[in-house]
């Protein structure tokens, strides 16, 4: 039998796979990935390589059974992959474009949004809640009548801590439990305590309703996901459903969940699906880098911090050195020192989620995981712990080592 020269080709090239493409990456041929061998910067190049290494390792002993990860650079994606599979009965691998449940990262969309709309005339961040939702109504007249914009995305409406979280498991409407609101004392005065909330935070939906004639769903499309280019990202259980490309939810142990319908009812607390380049690209509106979507003064004004968070300090174990840590609109900032990172975690049903960023060194990390994995807490201040070994090599190759490196190939 004799063989073609292309028949020939294709033969080698098949037999070539097993010994040139790492076994691990066979299942993850269809994934798009952005790995580090390219960075100019050697300093930084090290930096996501470790963190690589140590994801890798972490990922092997926790039980994990998929994760997906984006860190970006100034304007630049700097690394981004899948680990692990979408569903454990079925070993298909995650890839960068499949969707997971980003819980409370959900929280940071609407802080952002709200002050678009700030900034667009509908409403203003000190306005009363009743002026846009006059169904709006708490136990006492002055938490009734005074409780601000602000005052709802910053939990600090006084109301106790997760108030009705439970009606929300329950698959109860915002609507119908907003109607019972009055019903419950608050634990403090306007401002005053931050107690962690879903329903009173998701009343901030109304308020748009209210004021655009749009529903949040909406709004989040129009104003962030299709500018953005965030393709695979949308705010229902529905679309999370008939996504093709979607991860599902697993328990400690590894085992399969289905998905439910729970937190989509708050979708401004916790309602949003999105994939890992997806979140690439949230991190980029986030750090300025989109000032076509959101103006840096929005993005000042979101980020800055409203209250202490000391009473939960817990919630930061792993987070070394923290000097504070504070809430703002949708957000969490940490003061470590010398560093302020903006920060959120989520969880909802069997998912976790992980995201955080440097304003001043224009650098963030974002990690989802299906299940509720014991390395979510501690891999994104691990990720700032390899950094901030090396960021002080990293700005001086940025200033000085990048034109030596020029002048050297020059002279060649």
């Amino acid at each position: 039998m004799r063989w073609s020269g292309k028949t020939l080709l294709a033969l080698v090239a098949m037999l070539a796979i097993p010994y040139f493409w790492p076994k691990n990456e066979l299942s993850e041929k269809r994934e798009l990935k952005y790995l580090p061998e390219n960075l100019e910067n050697p300093h930084l190049r090290e930096v996501v390589n470790n963190f690589d290494q140590f994801f890798k390792k972490a990922m092997e002993g926790s039980r994990t059974p998929g994760a997906a990860v984006v860190i970006v650079k100034d304007t630049s994606i700097l690394y981004m992959r899948g680990f692990g599979v979408k569903n454990s009965r079925v070993r298909d691998s995650v890839d960068v474009n499949t969707v997971f449940r980003i819980g409370s990262l959900s929280k940071g969309f609407a802080g952002v949004l709200s002050g678009m709309l700030v900034e667009d005339g509908q409403f203003g961040w000190n306005d009363r809640v009743k002026k846009h939702y006059p169904e709006f109504k708490l136990s006492t007249p002055d938490h009734t009548e005074n409780a601000t914009i602000t005052h709802l995305l910053s939990h600090t409406t006084g109301m106790p801590y997760h108030t009705y979280s439970d009606l929300v498991e329950n698959d109860w409407t915002l609507n119908k439990i907003a109607a019972r609101l009055y019903r419950v004392r608050p634990a403090a005065p306007l401002g005053k305590l931050y107690n962690y909330q879903n329903v009173v935070f998701s009343l901030i939906e109304e308020v748009m309703y209210n004021t655009t004639q749009k529903t949040y769903q909406e709004l989040i499309q129009e104003r962030i996901f299709e500018p953005a280019g965030m393709r695979s990202s949308s705010i229902s259980y529905r679309d999370m459903v008939k996504t093709k490309d979607k991860s599902f939810p697993h328990d400690n142990l590894g085992g399969r969940m289905d998905i439910t319908t729970k937190y989509y009812n708050t979708a401004a607390a916790g309602g949003i699906n999105a994939s890992i380049s997806d979140m690439g690209k949230w991190l980029q509106v986030l750090m300025g880098n989109r000032p076509d979507i959101v103006s840096k003064t929005t993005l000042d004004h979101v980020f800055t911090p409203i209250i202490t968070t000391s009473n939960e300090r817990r919630v930061f174990p792993h987070w070394a050195p923290m000097r504070d840590a504070y809430y703002a609109l949708g957000w969490r900032v940490l003061d470590c020192g010398a560093d302020t990172l903006i920060y959120h975690g989520g969880y909802v049903n069997g998912y976790r989620s992980e995201l955080a960023f440097d304003r001043k060194e224009k650098i963030g990390i974002c990690i989802l995981f299906n299940n509720p994995s014991p390395i979510a807490s501690s891999c994104v201040p691990s990720f700032f712990d390899f950094y901030r070994f090396r960021a002080d090599d990293i700005k001086e190759w940025e200033s000085v080592g990048k034109y030596k490196a020029a002048l050297s190939y020059q002279s060649r």
